[in-house]
């Protein structure tokens, strides 16, 4: 379990606080997502949680790690891996190979190997060893920096907007990667401004004016439209065409968010 007690947290020369008295859970094995405008503090949250950023106010525990307690970096260091929006920004190494293996130092050539090999076969980048970097499109770019976190073998994942700026087939991509993490038990806090990103998640939260202004359990986004207008967060479409798809007579739950599940429903329904 991650957990955040307390947190406040400013920039240096800022006149006013980030966050502030911030406080959440994410439970093993579940995905949390962080939404907010622009401003609100939900990068600094996955920063501070990775230790990026500096701890001063407030209390962040990773399982039983404390993150002010120096001794505790290195082991929440191993548990937490983060990718960031830009994968251009994280690119260390030209070769494939060679930026994988940066972040897994202390193992085996053999351990080192097989892992770098899992990590692509994961984010669907199988036989991409040798390759180079700079060949890739920007969403390939990401599914790299995905791997080189994986392969560390993180129980924590953060995303902190990954999918902001690659194209569409990408974004399916890094989705349908983020649904098999799920499924092999990884916990995930996703930091976004996407709407649809939110159903993926098991529970979102609402982050206005550095707290916690709302939380919203999956099942309950659909009757959380007021909510979500309120703090201008935009409403994924898919919960609008549920509605309408279940005024036709199609019994639909926000659990069915796929279009892929959607379009079978619809044809079960008018055989």
């Amino acid at each position: 379990m991650i957990r955040v007690e307390n947190v406040s947290f400013g920039y240096k020369n800022a006149k006013k606080q980030v966050l502030e008295n911030l406080s959440f859970t994410v439970e093993e094995g579940e995905i949390v997502a962080i939404v907010g405008q622009n401003g609100s503090g939900k990068s600094t949250i996955g920063k501070l949680i990775a230790g990026i950023l500096p701890l001063k106010h407030g209390s962040i525990q990773v399982d039983e790690l404390e993150l002010s307690k120096k001794k505790d970096a290195k082991s929440i260091f191993e548990k937490v891996g983060i990718v960031f929006q830009n994968p251009e920004n994280q690119i260390i190494f030209n070769k494939i190979q060679e930026e994988l293996a940066f972040s897994l130092k202390g193992i085996s050539q053999e351990e080192m190997q097989t892992r770098i090999q899992q990590a692509l076969k994961e984010v669907g980048m199988s036989g991409y060893e040798e390759a180079e970097l700079y060949t890739l499109s920007l969403g390939q770019k990401q599914r790299i920096m995905l791997a080189e976190v994986l392969a560390r073998k993180p129980k924590y994942i953060l995303l902190d907007e990954p999918t902001t700026m690659i194209d569409s087939e990408g974004k399916e991509a890094i989705y349908e990667i983020v649904r098999n993490l799920k499924q092999k038990g990884y916990t995930i806090l996703w930091i976004t401004n996407l709407a649809d990103e939110m159903l993926l998640a098991d529970r979102v939260l609402i982050l206005d004016q550095g707290k916690i202004a709302c939380e919203i359990a999956k099942k309950d986004l659909e009757k959380s439209l007021p909510v979500l207008q309120k703090y201008q967060i935009k409403a994924p479409l898919l919960l609008h065409l549920l509605a309408q798809l279940r005024e036709a007579g199609l019994p639909l739950a926000v659990e069915d968010f796929t279009v892929e599940e959607i379009v079978k429903a619809w044809k079960e329904k008018n055989k």
